[in-house]
């Protein structure tokens, strides 16, 4: 009875190594994500030189800039969820498989990388998420034409929103005990 007991455990231990095809789809796909940003960039910056262009009028180099503008935060934003990946595949080997501990001796290591429980992993990848949002919203906010007051006033209670969650998760953070050296 003692040898099946220990089998079976032994079953349910390993069984967590199934997390391995979360880790690395995780982290291929925030490579897919660096690499979609990446290229992103690199078309914008080949396309900076038609901002230069004296023909242009105007209303033509503020459309322009507009588009560039936006696509400056879109950049931002396929960045931000590539980190996101790239957290959550750590920290999910972290969790579940093992310490990585070429982060835990490494004076380069980044505090963000290293994940020390389920709640940490969470927090961790609710404040980029929270600022994937604000990149969302700041995208959406230049390309709003305001008909009225009352979208205007939606507007700023969207400002304010973002604001009160901003604080919250900052109060949070020193109400959970930590230290600034951690932020």
């Amino acid at each position: 009875m003692r040898f099946l007991e220990t089998l079976f455990e032994g079953l349910l231990w390993n069984s967590r190594l199934v997390v391995l095809f979360a880790v690395v789809a995780s982290l291929c796909t925030g490579f897919a994500m660096f690499y979609i940003a990446t290229v992103d960039a690199w078309y914008l910056l080949t396309h900076l030189p038609d901002y230069l262009d004296p023909h242009l009028t105007t209303e033509t180099r503020a459309d322009l800039r507009a588009t560039m503008v936006t696509h400056v935060v879109e950049i931002i934003d396929g960045y931000l969820l590539a980190t996101v990946m790239l957290i959550f595949s750590l920290g999910l080997y972290e969790l579940f498989i093992s310490k990585i501990e070429q982060a835990n001796h490494s004076e380069a290591s980044s505090s963000v990388l290293l994940i020390t429980s389920l709640d940490d992993l969470k927090n961790r990848l609710a404040k980029v998420i929270l600022m994937i949002l604000i990149v969302k919203f700041f995208e959406r906010a230049l390309e709003m034409d305001f008909a009225d007051a009352l979208e205007m006033v939606q507007f700023a209670g969207g400002i304010a929103l973002i604001g009160l969650a901003l604080y919250l998760s900052h109060a949070a953070d020193h109400g959970n005990g930590r230290s600034k050296e951690e932020h």
